[in-house]
């Protein structure tokens, strides 16, 4: 890992959103003011000084899986996915480049007209310079899901961090929104999150994230600010990590 960066916590992390996070109240596509929100959340973050990379998955255009599930072939079906990350990814540069932030999209599917192709070495040089990184396509192959891709771009990058944007403030014990006696948990082990099926992230993103030692902070990316207090070690998430909260 990259180590802490003192006062302002992690030094280089990775933020996942969800390609829904960007509809805001539509009910599919982008909404520019919901993007907007967003960029301006992740600038706080870059001048506190934390280096940072977003993967943001393709849900809001065409999800792999239920385009296989209506009859689709899964590869095909997958790849058109990764093509609806590329566009999202697109438009959280432009939004962030508007208000300033140094931005540049890596596909893992080359595509040299629109954006960068995926390459490590240049993708750290990035993020050393102050640019914000974002990946697109996944991991570049179909059967493999934006948790996984963050997962393993996290672990590429050497993230101090991967976190985890939601609807919910952390972990719990069942979708709080549901089960009004749900319990939330301020820490809980990549094995109870495997084990009781709590949704975290797909299962291959959460045992990449044990066996490379990433944590990962779930927070409520609607809460305004909360960003960059999660960024900074202060803000209110649940961290998955090792152990289970004593």
């Amino acid at each position: 890992m990259s180590g802490e960066a003192g006062q302002s916590g992690y030094k280089r992390v990775l933020l996942k959103l969800s390609g829904e996070a960007l509809m805001g109240t539509d009910e599919y596509g982008i909404n520019a003011g919901t993007v907007s929100r967003i960029a301006e959340e992740v600038k706080l973050i870059t001048q506190a000084g934390v280096e940072t990379c977003l993967v943001i998955g393709g849900g809001n255009i065409f999800r792999g899986l239920a385009g296989a599930a209506s009859g689709m072939e899964r590869g095909s079906a997958d790849y058109m996915g990764m093509l609806a990350t590329v566009m999202n990814a697109l438009a959280m540069q432009n939004a962030l480049e508007q208000i300033g932030v140094p931005t540049r999209v890596q596909s893992a599917i080359p595509m040299p007209t629109v954006c960068e192709s995926y390459i490590r070495r240049r993708a750290i040089r990035h993020l050393e310079k102050g640019r914000v990184v974002i990946f697109a396509a996944g991991t570049g192959n179909p059967y493999f899901t934006t948790d996984t891709g963050a997962a393993l771009r996290a672990s590429e990058m050497n993230c101090d961090a991967i976190l985890k944007g939601t609807q919910v403030d952390g972990v719990y014990t069942a979708d709080p929104k549901k089960v009004p006696t749900a319990r939330r948990y301020n820490q809980v082990s990549y094995k109870r999150v495997l084990s009781d099926d709590l949704q975290v992230m797909d299962a291959t993103a959460i045992a990449l994230a044990r066996e490379n030692d990433i944590p990962i902070l779930v927070f409520d990316l609607g809460d305004s600010g909360a960003l960059a207090e999660v960024a900074s070690g202060r803000g209110r998430a649940t961290l998955v990590t090792h152990n289970d909260e004593q």
